[in-house]
């Protein structure tokens, strides 16, 4: 009988043993790189961070019995080489089954053969380029593209009655795709396009190029530059050279986000950009975003390159559920193309086709709030905007 007894205790312990086993949460990894140091940390590396984060906290794990582990690679800059070895390191080594993150399009371009050969699925918190996100069926985007903002921000300036600009953008891929979308639809719709010009991604000083704007007398300049330091000298550049009083309007898409804003000054006041958010959206969710980033965050400003990781996690978030936590990359995938959900920037979806975002972009005009703070105010909304790069 005491055999008996201790041969069913022990069957009783081994089974719950066994079952507490059953019941242990599986952790899902995830990998995000992105630029942790170096000169881009504060426009898009503590963004990122910031943005996932915000996100678990709101959110907590997954599903029951699942939880993430977050797995942080830095890539400075623009550099295809080490972006295709912090990939493949995520994958074979650290055994993430999701990555996101990514800034610059050639680092995007760089990991598509590591997603597609791993089948692990990657979410591109930036990189703006309409032909990222085809490199790779594994590839979905939570940002933008440049001609999703561009094309809506020529409509605007056309509806303003804008007859003839001049274009000047940075020259790399980004800046070819917002210079084509802009010139096409403000050609077609009756506009002229005196001079397009490319200006080398290194330059400091703009002033040769705003004067020969001023000295060509166009109704608008439209520009495309990268978030940071080369934005905050072109819109000084642009008062201070007196395009503002010869009546040169400024037309642009991110130039004056909110990592830069405060910077940026009283010489932004009154700029009109198209883009996807503003800091200063006025809804439930952004709010609550917000309020937990600034509980997170203190000194954090919300801006794009937040809420593209935030929302970039919550795309992650999907796939895993779809999933159940378990490796399936074509599953995943499958889950959230063509998923729509109510994002701190307003209505977004995945389409369903190319697996690129569709959302709002909104004209903001720069403004100062009652806290003499700088903010992005949305004065006009253009709906449900694909990549129109993707409609050639």
């Amino acid at each position: 009988m005491y055999t008996k007894s201790r041969t069913f205790i022990g069957a009783l312990m081994a089974a719950s043993l066994l079952g507490g086993a059953a019941l242990a949460d599986e952790t899902v990894k995830v990998g995000i790189i992105g630029p942790f140091s170096g000169g881009f940390v504060g426009s898009f590396g503590e963004p990122f961070r910031q943005g996932v984060e915000t996100f678990v906290a709101q959110h907590g794990d997954p599903m029951p019995g699942v939880k993430v582990e977050l797995i942080w690679r830095d890539l400075p800059g623009t550099d295809p080489a080490a972006a295709k070895a912090k990939t493949l390191e995520l994958v074979t080594k650290d055994k993430a089954q999701y990555i996101g993150g990514f800034v610059f399009t050639p680092n995007a371009m760089a990991a598509a053969p590591v997603s597609e050969q791993g089948k692990v699925p990657i979410v591109i918190f930036n990189a703006s380029a309409s032909s990222v996100v085809s490199k790779s069926k594994y590839f979905v985007r939570t940002s933008n593209t440049l001609p999703q903002v561009t094309v809506p921000t020529a409509k605007n300036a056309l509806e303003k009655g804008y007859k003839s600009v001049i274009t000047l953008v940075s020259d790399y891929s980004p800046g070819h795709d917002a210079e084509t979308a802009f010139t096409k639809t403000f050609s077609e719709g009756g506009g002229k396009v005196l001079e397009s010009i490319r200006m080398p991604l290194t330059t400091t000083d703009f002033s040769a190029y705003l004067q020969n704007v001023a000295l060509k007398k166009p109704d608008a300049l439209f520009v495309f530059l990268p978030y940071g330091p080369p934005t905050y000298a072109f819109v000084r550049g642009y008062r201070d050279n007196g395009l503002d009083k010869a009546g040169i309007a400024f037309i642009g898409t991110s130039e004056t986000q909110e990592s830069d804003l405060q910077t940026l000054g009283d010489a932004a006041i009154g700029l009109e950009t198209g883009y996807f958010y503003s800091a200063a959206h006025d809804s439930p969710e952004n709010k609550a975003f917000v309020a937990k980033l600034k509980e997170l965050y203190p000194k954090a400003e919300a801006n794009p390159a937040t809420v593209s990781a935030y929302d970039g996690m919550h795309a992650i978030y999907e796939m895993i559920r779809a999933t159940g936590g378990k490796p399936d990359a074509d599953k995943a995938i499958a889950a959230v193309a063509g998923k729509s959900w109510e994002s701190p920037r307003g209505p977004i979806s995945i389409d369903a086709k190319t697996r690129d975002i569709v959302q709002n972009v909104y004209i903001r005009k720069v403004e100062k709030g009652a806290d003499g703070r700088l903010l992005n105010r949305e004065i006009k909304t253009f709906e449900k905007q694909p990549d129109y790069g993707a409609m050639k």
